[in-house]
């Protein structure tokens, strides 16, 4: 009896500030057969630290594309209420 786990992750970008949705899908196999699936999901902000984070390059990546400076401001004047 051979148990396996495989990981991916998928992302949704969501809101006025691009906030960065990751969903992590966990897959365990015995002998190559899917015995069970689980998610599990994280939300970064503008301004959230991104070192160490699950699929780290992935996420960094997409905040250097999205985050503008542009996006920024409009996710400041959103937060403000302004």
């Amino acid at each position: 009896m051979a148990l396996t786990k495989e990981t991916s992750y998928d992302y949704e970008i969501r809101g006025v500030g691009k906030d960065i949705q990751q969903r992590k899908k966990t897959i365990i196999f015995e002998d190559g057969v899917k015995l069970t699936d689980s998610y599990s999901r994280q939300v970064y902000v503008i301004g959230t630290s991104l070192d160490g984070v699950d699929d780290e390059a992935t996420v960094k990546s997409l905040s250097s594309s999205l985050w503008t400076p542009a996006v920024k401001e409009a996710h400041t004047s959103h937060s403000l209420g302004l």
